[in-house]
């Protein structure tokens, strides 16, 4: 039996499963990571660009030098094969919850329904002066920085460096970590806190741990049963035909 096989009966037999991704997901559709070779922080110093401090201080040349950039890439992506086959997991019937630490909104155009935006996300944007939100796509972004209606500044709903996660969803994401029979571990090497320590909330509950990942990652050996070797856009297609076809498999009784 091969890996994919093997993952797949997993899936096949998992009552829930989490999911967590990160950057190596949203690579395929042509986002760049924010760490790594050829990130955003190689080009964009964060500590000038992407501390709460710095955009308050001014919001015009944080929008003008990075958040215009990257909010253009992130409007013209599509989701790939991993935002994709995740969403077919749960059309299969699988329940499926996807804790993401990208903030492309990728998963939901997919279309998976219960999407956990750790470091929020780009697809809307909050008035720092009267807190109302609104969607980053119907918003002119032809003068920067963005404004309101009532004159206030935008801000993309995601979470700057000096600012904390949302108490609500990382509970979420204890919860649905700590609840799952299966964690999938897919383009992250799980370095960020708190999304980190989510493999491990999955396996003192007692869930297998799954890695697809191109190599092997901190978790790999130590907290993950099993790596799949591979871009999440090379091992989805194989592994949701592979569910099909262990999910019919079990239908006929097999």
């Amino acid at each position: 039996m091969t890996r994919i096989d093997r993952l797949a009966r997993r899936i096949a037999r998992a009552g829930r499963i989490a999911v967590l991704t990160g950057a190596g997901v949203s690579v395929e559709s042509g986002i760049p990571p924010f760490r790594g070779r050829g990130g955003l922080w190689e080009r964009f110093d964060p500590m000038e660009y992407a501390t709460i401090g710095a955009f308050l201080n001014d919001p015009g040349k944080v929008w003008r030098v990075m958040l215009g950039e990257l909010n253009g890439l992130i409007m013209r992506a599509r989701p790939g094969a991993g935002h994709i086959g995740l969403a077919k997991l749960e059309a299969l019937g699988k329940s499926v919850t996807v804790i993401t630490q990208n903030v492309d909104g990728l998963h939901q155009q997919a279309g998976s329904s219960a999407v956990i935006e750790l470091h929020g996300t780009f697809a809307r944007l909050r008035c720092l002066n009267c807190g109302a939100v609104s969607a980053t796509a119907a918003t002119d972004l032809g003068i920067l920085p963005p404004r309101c209606p009532c004159g206030g500044i935008l801000r993309p709903a995601c979470i700057f460096f000096g600012e904390e996660i949302l108490p609500s969803d990382l509970l979420r994401s204890r919860q649905a970590s700590a609840g799952c029979d299966l964690m999938l571990v897919i383009g992250t090497s799980a370095n960020v806190h708190p999304a980190a320590l989510m493999p491990l909330v999955a396996k003192q509950a007692g869930a297998a741990v799954v890695e697809i990942n191109p190599e092997p990652t901190a978790l790999t050996g130590r907290i993950s049963d099993e790596l799949l070797c591979g871009k999440a856009g090379e091992v989805m297609p194989p592994l949701l035909a592979a569910v099909q076809a262990t999910l019919t498999d079990f239908g006929r009784g097999a």
